[in-house]
């Protein structure tokens, strides 16, 4: 990657205040932006009606310039891949949406997640993946002669068997298998809109992000991502998944933690340098070899 064609992002989804793993993970990819000259690109990931609010929309914008954080294009700047909030997005998902239908990679699917728990032959623990079981698929010729998603729920049809790879640029190789990792995906929403792994790639390939910067939390994430990527005919972007920042019992930051979240901390008189400074410092600089 040169530094003319680098786009790196922030994608926060206003559901709450930010917290401090937030923070630092948006540090580093503005820190990885800086380091090539590139660009950065703020998006707001506000596609979820019953939990996005526009008092956290608000206050992300406002946390992350206090937290010394800035972007060339956003919802609030401007920029030509606007606009920068998904809600405003739909017709472009649409248009994914009927490309993969055109490909036979989706299929509507009326299950509920009981549905599915009640025909998984063997408990998950909580941490692990739910996979969507193979016999609850539909005929492959289900749902073909429709032109619009409707209100079902969509999922795309995974290789079982296969194995995406992707070298990630803090861990190195990563391997997923399809049917063992994790299972047939949601891509579109009963309510009408897509789903996360749907969204994000489309926006991340309209938006010409070329690296995307985001937690460990989500390297499966990035195995169906590349799927999508695949089947949509394109060429995904590089990925660094970053070190997630626990609590003092060892449980990742959430929205939940008030006590952490950029707000509180800034009330309570910290400052962005003493926070950036508490940080283990354990990922590479900005622009290494790993």
């Amino acid at each position: 990657m040169t530094a003319l064609l680098y786009r790196g992002r922030l994608a926060p989804t206003p559901t709450g205040y930010l917290h401090l793993g937030h923070a630092r993970t948006f540090w580093i990819a503005y820190q990885r932006s800086l380091a090539t000259g590139g660009a950065l690109i703020l998006r707001n990931e506000d596609l979820d009606a019953s939990r996005c609010q526009s008092v956290y929309a608000t206050a992300m914008l406002e946390d992350l310039r206090w937290f010394g954080l800035s972007w060339s294009e956003g919802p609030d700047v401007g920029g030509p891949h606007a606009p920068y909030c998904q809600s405003e997005r739909r017709d472009w998902y649409l248009r994914c949406w009927k490309t993969l239908h055109a490909a036979g990679s989706i299929y509507p699917c009326s299950l509920s997640r009981k549905d599915v728990q009640a025909a998984l032959q063997a408990p998950h623990g909580e941490e692990a993946e739910p996979i969507y079981p193979p016999q609850l698929r539909t005929p492959i010729e289900t749902g073909r002669q429709v032109t619009e998603p409707g209100s079902s729920n969509w999922r795309f049809r995974v290789p079982d068997g296969h194995t995406i790879r992707f070298a990630d640029g803090r861990h190195g190789l990563v391997e997923r298998t399809a049917g063992v990792d994790f299972g047939d995906f949601l891509v579109w929403r009963k309510d009408g809109f897509p789903a996360y792994e749907l969204a994000v790639v489309a926006d991340d390939h309209a938006m010409q992000i070329t690296e995307v910067v985001r937690g460990d939390d989500l390297l499966t994430s990035t195995a169906r991502q590349l799927l999508l990527y695949e089947a949509l005919g394109w060429t995904p972007p590089e990925f660094y998944h970053c070190k997630l920042m626990l609590d003092q019992m060892g449980v990742r930051l959430a929205k939940r933690s008030a006590a952490l979240s950029l707000r509180e901390l800034r009330a309570a008189s910290h400052t962005p340098e003493e926070l950036r400074a508490s940080w283990n410092q354990s990922d590479p600089k900005p622009g290494a070899t790993t």
